[in-house]
C-alpha cells in the first residue's frame, strides 16, 4: 500500500514526527534549503526583472533524488517545512524539483510538533503561499546584490577578505554611533544629600533632598552641597505629606521572538544565536523518557502574542488547580499584537503547561532547561492576575528644604508568584534629573503627618553629601542592540541572531564586557559606507526595506518593483564609490616610535586583524608591535596583554601565560627569556575523530599558513585549512562549522557534514 511522504528539514522533526503517525507515513528530512543563488557567480539577471537562477546546493543531490524516488512512490505529498518564508521557500524549491511526478502535493504548517497539532495540519493542508516566497525572494536577492557587488569594492579599497551585509552594516553603525556618543559626552558634575532619619517606630530610613524653595533640587558644586549640609545642621525634620497608592503590576505577554531573546540575555546571558539554537531544539522535539520524542515549544519564529485557545483554557485549569482562584482572571487575559505580526502564528509558549520545567528536568541538559522554564513560567504568568504594590510616600519638610521617601510593600504578589521580568538599567543616566529621580524602594516605618523626626546621630549616615557625574549613554549588551533594531525596524525576530553573530565573526565589532564596541575595522568600513552610501545603509531607508517585505507577503507589493527601487540608488552609488573612494591598501601612518632592532621610525599598517606598528624596512626588518592612541589621538606603544592561567610549561614547570601578538592569543612560559616555550591556544572545539581527547588548535606551516589541527599531534593527524566556528551546525547537530573565505563572495560559515549542506554568510 502507498504511503503519504511529509518532508520537513530537520532529522530531529522527523523523528518527532514519525513517532505520532501510523506506517501509512513516511517522513524525511531536506536538512535545511536544497536550492540556493549559485557561490560562483551573482546568479541574478539583472536584465530581466532580476530572476534568479537557483542550483542545487552542493552536497543535497542526495537528499533530492531520496526525495524524488520516495516521491514517485507515494500516494500524497505534504510539505513540512517551518511556517515561515524561509520554510516556504524551502517547500516551492522542492516542489519545482519534484517537477510535476508527483500530482498531489500539499503544504501543511506544523506550528507546533504535538500529535493533535499534525493530524489537525494533515486533515486541512493548503498550497504553497507565493507571497511569502516572493518576499523571501525579495530578501535573498537584496542580499545577495549588496553581498556580491559591496565585497570586491571592500576588497579593493580595504583590505581582502571583507565583506558587507545589507542589514548587518546598519546594526554596526549603531554600535559605531553610540560609540561616537559616549566619546563626545562630557560629565557633568552633581551632588545629592541624604538625611539618615528615625521616628517613633523602628527602623531608621533614607530620605533624598527633593526640593529647595519649592523649587527641584539641583546641586552642581561642592560647596553648594556643603553650605546645605551646614543649613540643616540645626533643623528640624517635620512629616509634612503622606500619600499611599495602590500601583498594578500588569504581567507580561507570553513570548514573541524578540523578547525571548532579549530575557534570555538578561536573565540566562545567553547570546541570541544560542537561545535560537536551544529553541529550535525545544520546538523539533526532544526525547523524555517514556514519551519519547516530544515538541516541548511551540514555533520559537514568531512576531504574534496569539494564543490558542486550548491553550488558555490549560493554562487556567492549572494556574486554578495549583495556586488557588486568587491567581485566576475572570476572563483570559488577551494581548495587543504589533501591525505587522502573523495572525495565524502563536506566541511562543509550552505545547502543555502539564509538562512543568521540573517534570522534564531529568531529561533536559541544563541550558536547555534553563530555556524552558523560561518559556514556560512566562507563559503560565501570562494567564495569571496583576500583582499589586502599596507605595508610600513621604515628605519631609526642614526649613525651606524639602526631603522625600519612597517605600514600597507587596501586597499581593499575583503572577509575580512564577515569573519575575528583568529590567534593563536606564538606557543613558546623562542629566542629574535622571539619577535624583531613581528612588529608592524600601520598607517605610508607620510615620504620621506633624511627627518630627531625629537624624541619626552618626557623621557617616547622618546628613551626607555625594558627589556624582553624569554617565555616557551605555554601549549596546545583546538585549539592548535586540530591543534597538526592533524599534527602529531594522531585520525581523527571525534575524536579530544572525545579525548579532555575523558582525561579531566579520570582527566589525567585538564585546568588552559583555557589551558591544567597534573595531577599528569596524569603524573604517563604517564611516566607508555611510560616506558612499548615504541612502542604502540609512537606519530608516533599511526599515522601510523592511516594511516592503511585509508588503510583499501581503500581496500589497511586486518584489520585483521593490527590487529595483533599492537597485537604482545603489548602483549610482556604487558606480561612484570605485571612483572616489580611498583606498587605505598599503597607505602607512609614520610616528616618531623607534624600531629597537633597526633604528627606523616605524609607520601604522593596517592588516587583517586591524591597524598595528611595522617596521618600514620590511622585510629586512620584520618587527611588529601593538599600539594604542592616548587622548589626542596620538600613537603609544601598547606592549601585549597577558593572563595568567592554570596550565605548566612542559620543559621547566612554570606557570604559562596568554601573550596577544599581531596574529592572536598564544600560551607562553612565563619564564621568557630563559624558557621560550610556547603552545598554541585552542579553540574550545573537541577533536571529532571518535576516541580521541585531543583539542583543535590554531597552527602555521612553515611558510606562514595557518591551518588547524588536533592538539594530539602526531599520535592523531586531524587538520583541516578552514577556521572551525565553535558552534554546533543548526541543521545536523555536527558538532562544529567552519569558515572559508571565497574570492568571489566573501566568508562562508558552512557544515562540513556534505549530506546536511547548510550555509550561512561569513
Amino acid at each position: 500500500m502507498a504511503k503519504s511522504l511529509i518532508i520537513v528539514e530537520s532529522p530531529t522533526k522527523a523523528r518527532t514526527i514519525t513517532k505520532y503517525l501510523g506506517r501509512g507515513y513516511q517522513v524525511v528530512a531536506s536538512v535545511g534549503h536544497v536550492k540556493d543563488l549559485p557561490k560562483s557567480k551573482l546568479g541574478i539577471d539583472l536584465e530581466h526583472d532580476f530572476q534568479p537562477h537557483y542550483v542545487v546546493i552542493r552536497g543535497k543531490s542526495k537528499v533530492l533524488s531520496e526525495i524524488k524516488a520516495q516521491a514517485k512512490k507515494a500516494k500524497a505529498i505534504y510539505l513540512a517545512p517551518d511556517p515561515d518564508r524561509e520554510g516556504e521557500a524551502i517547500a516551492w524549491h522542492i516542489a519545482e524539483e519534484l517537477n510535476g511526478n508527483a500530482p498531489h502535493v500539499y503544504r501543511v504548517l506544523f506550528n507546533e510538533i504535538t500529535e493533535a497539532a499534525i493530524k489537525r495540519a494533515l486533515a486541512s493542508p493548503g498550497t504553497i503561499d507565493m507571497k511569502k516566497v516572493n518576499a523571501q525572494q525579495a530578501r535573498r536577492v537584496l542580499d545577495r546584490i549588496v553581498g556580491y557587488m559591496l565585497s570586491p569594492l571592500l576588497w579593493k579599497k580595504v583590505r581582502r577578505g571583507l565583506s558587507a551585509g545589507r542589514v548587518q552594516s546598519v546594526a554596526v553603525r549603531l554600535i559605531c554611533e553610540r560609540e561616537a556618543e559616549r566619546e563626545r559626552f562630557e560629565p557633568q558634575e552633581y551632588w545629592t544629600i541624604t538625611a539618615q532619619l528615625a521616628g517613633h517606630t523602628p527602623p531608621p530610613f533614607q530620605a533624598r533632598l527633593h526640593e529647595i524653595g519649592g523649587t527641584r533640587a539641583e546641586i552642581h558644586t561642592g560647596d553648594d552641597a556643603a553650605h546645605i549640609v551646614h543649613d540643616l545642621h540645626d533643623a528640624v525634620f517635620t512629616v509634612s505629606h503622606i500619600e499611599q497608592k495602590e500601583k498594578r503590576r500588569n504581567p507580561p505577554p507570553p513570548f514573541i521572538t524578540s523578547r525571548l531573546q532579549q530575557e534570555s540575555a538578561r536573565k540566562l546571558r545567553f547570546p541570541a544565536k544560542k537561545t535560537m539554537t536551544l529553541a529550535q531544539r525545544l520546538y523539533e522535539g526532544v526525547d523524555i523518557g517514556e514519551e519519547g520524542p516530544v515538541g516541548l515549544i511551540t514555533y520559537m519564529r514568531t512576531d504574534s502574542t496569539r494564543i490558542a485557545p486550548e491553550a488558555v483554557d490549560e493554562a487556567r485549569r492549572y494556574i486554578g488547580e495549583t495556586f488557588g482562584s486568587q491567581y485566576l482572571p475572570e476572563k483570559p487575559n488577551v494581548y495587543k499584537t504589533q501591525k505587522a505580526a502573523q495572525e495565524a502564528h502563536e506566541a511562543i509558549r509550552p505545547t502543555s503547561v502539564a509538562r512543568d520545567p521540573e517534570s522534564v528536568r531529568p531529561f533536559l541538559e541544563p541550558d536547555l532547561y534553563k530555556l524552558y522554564h523560561l518559556i514556560w513560567t512566562r507563559f503560565v504568568a501570562s494567564q495569571m492576575t496583576r500583582g499589586v504594590d502599596i507605595v508610600t510616600s513621604v515628605d519631609i519638610d526642614a526649613e525651606h528644604y524639602r526631603f522625600r521617601a519612597t517605600g514600597t510593600v507587596q501586597k499581593f504578589d499575583g503572577y509575580r508568584r512564577v515569573y519575575s521580568e528583568e529590567r534593563e538599567r536606564a538606557e543613558a543616566t546623562t542629566t542629574a534629573e535622571s539619577e535624583t529621580e531613581d528612588t529608592q524602594e524600601m520598607r517605610l516605618p508607620p510615620l504620621s503627618v506633624g511627627e518630627r523626626l531625629a537624624v541619626v546621630p552618626d557623621p557617616e549616615q547622618g546628613i551626607v553629601a555625594k558627589q556624582h557625574f553624569t554617565q555616557p549613554p551605555p554601549r549596546y549588551n545583546e538585549a539592548m542592540l535586540i530591543r534597538e533594531l526592533e524599534e527602529r525596524g531594522i531585520g525581523r525576530p527571525s534575524t536579530y541572531a544572525t545579525i548579532i553573530s555575523t558582525i561579531q565573526e566579520r570582527r566589525y565589532v567585538e564585546k568588552e564586557d559583555s557589551r558591544f564596541k567597534p573595531t577599528e575595522l569596524g569603524r573604517l568600513v563604517n564611516e566607508r559606507l555611510i560616506q558612499y552610501f548615504p541612502d542604502v545603509f540609512d537606519v530608516e531607508f533599511t526599515a522601510r526595506m523592511e516594511s516592503e517585505l511585509d508588503d510583499i507577503e501581503e500581496g500589497t507589493k511586486d518584489w520585483v518593483t521593490a527590487v529595483k527601487e533599492f537597485y537604482a540608488p545603489f548602483i549610482k552609488d556604487l558606480s561612484n564609490a570605485e571612483e572616489h573612494m580611498e583606498s587605505v591598501k598599503g597607505k602607512e601612518e609614520p610616528t616618531d616610535i623607534s624600531c629597537e632592532k633597526c633604528g627606523r621610525n616605524m609607520v601604522v599598517k593596517w592588516g587583517r586583524h586591524g591597524q598595528f606598528l611595522a617596521c618600514p624596512g620590511y622585510p629586512e626588518c620584520k618587527n611588529t608591535k601593538p599600539f594604542a592612541r592616548d587622548e589626542t589621538g596620538a600613537v603609544q606603544v601598547r606592549e601585549p596583554e597577558t593572563t595568567s592561567t592554570n596550565e605548566q610549561c612542559d620543559k621547566c614547570g612554570s606557570p604559562m601565560i596568554v601573550k596577544r601578538g599581531r596574529f592572536g592569543g598564544f600560551l607562553a612560559c612565563s619564564q621568557y627569556p630563559e624558557c621560550k616555550t610556547t603552545k598554541p591556544l585552542t579553540l574550545g572545539i573537541k577533536c571529532p575523530v571518535s576516541e580521541c581527547s585531543g583539542e583543535l588548535v590554531q597552527k602555521r606551516t612553515k611558510k606562514g599558513r595557518t591551518f588547524y589541527a588536533c592538539s594530539q599531534y602526531p599520535q592523531c593527524n586531524y587538520a583541516l585549512w578552514e577556521r572551525p566556528v565553535a558552534r554546533p551546525c543548526p541543521n545536523c547537530q555536527s558538532p562544529f562549522l567552519v569558515e572559508k573565505v571565497r574570492k568571489q563572495n566573501g566568508a562562508v560559515i558552512y557544515c562540513q557534514n556534505q549530506e546536511c549542506g547548510y550555509q550561512e554568510a561569513g
